[in-house]
Order: C-alpha cells, then structure tokens, then sequence
C-alpha cells in the first residue's frame, strides 16, 4: 500500500536524497542540492503527523522522521513549545535545517583565541519555507530557540548521520564541553506511513 497523499512528500524528499548520496559524498554538493531538496518539502505544511508534531510542556522535542538504512542521514521534526530553547550546541555531521510552522531564531558561535565562545554575527530567523545548513567545514556551534512566547514552532532538520546516536556537545560560555547523545522523543520508534489516519488525505 503506498503512503497518503500528504506523506507522499516525504517519501519522495526521502527517495531524492538517498539519490543525491548515491552520487556524490561531497559535503558542499550535498549541502547545496540537499538545501533545495529540503527547501521543496518545508514549502507544504500539510504532510506532518499530528504524532510527530506534539509539543511538551517541559522542552523541545525531537522525533525521528526516517533513519536511513545504512546510517547516511537521519530526518527529524524539531517541535519547539513557547519559547522554548536548546543550550548552546555542536552536531559534528552535516546539517540541514528547513522551517515547515512558525519560526526560529539561530545564533551562531565561535571561538576565541582565548578558547571562549562568543556569538558570531547576529541570529538568523528562519521562517516557512527558508532552510540553512551547518557542519564542522561551515560553522557547527550554535543555539537555536523558537521565535515565539505564545505558539508552537516546528523545523525540520536533517543530518548527515543517525544523529539521535551521535557523540557531540553542548556547550558553556567559557568553551568547555559536556558530552551528549540526543537520542530522540519517539522511544518507541513507529513506521511513519502507518500514522496517516492523524492527517487523513483530503
């Protein structure tokens, strides 16, 4: 049985980018093309399961969309509740970052001779539809907080890794690092075609 039609975007975004790195492992191509790809599928705000789109009252939470068999990428709902924030923080793989509801605000940071962390440039505010990209090459430290007091924000983020496994840091202003690995909100992972009941097709 295929996908719905609402899903069927993200099974198509899914399919496009496993192609993309079946071509190439160069980061600046798949940063570039992977950014249109992901800039496509954050156009539509009709696809998410309501399932994966729940925010908690406590933090932000982040529910894995797809893991790719072979560990190249992994897609993620970031669900941001009012106000909501994530420590300063690093990723250690490629990232893309496209806003499907609301917005966000992403500040950058960089390092000191010194070796503290001061933030670099002014935060850039992603709104539906606007993608960036991080990695280690291109700037990988940052803060991310959703834009609004009063309502729910949604981005969605992909990386070059299962990144709910990944070993990185948050971080303190002085520089120093505390080790971390996310895992994701969804313990139970489910199979995301099977959530369509929640976003019936018209």
């Amino acid at each position: 049985m295929s996908p719905p039609p609402r899903l069927e975007r993200l099974r198509h975004f899914i399919a496009a980018l496993s192609e993309l790195l079946d071509r190439t492992a160069d980061e600046a191509a798949l940063l570039d093309q992977g950014q249109a790809l992901l800039r496509s599928l954050v156009s539509h705000d009709d696809w998410l399961p309501d399932e994966l789109a729940r925010p908690d009252p406590e933090r932000y939470q982040q529910y894995l969309l797809h893991g790719d068999g072979r560990q190249r990428f992994s897609v993620v709902s970031f669900v941001w509740g009012p106000g909501q924030r994530t420590p300063i923080h690093d990723h250690r793989v490629w990232g893309l970052i496209g806003m499907l509801r609301g917005a966000e605000h992403s500040q950058g940071y960089s390092r000191t001779t010194e070796g503290l962390l001061v933030p670099q440039g002014d935060a850039v505010r992603l709104e539906p539809g606007q993608v960036e990209a991080v990695s280690p090459r291109i700037g990988d430290i940052h803060q991310v907080s959703n834009a609004f007091d009063d309502r729910v924000s949604i981005s969605i983020h992909v990386y070059g890794a299962n990144i709910g496994a990944v070993s990185r840091a948050v971080y303190l202003p002085d520089g120093s690092e505390k080790p971390f690995i996310s895992g994701y909100s969804n313990r139970h992972l489910p199979n995301i075609w099977d959530l369509s009941k929640e976003n019936p097709a018209p």
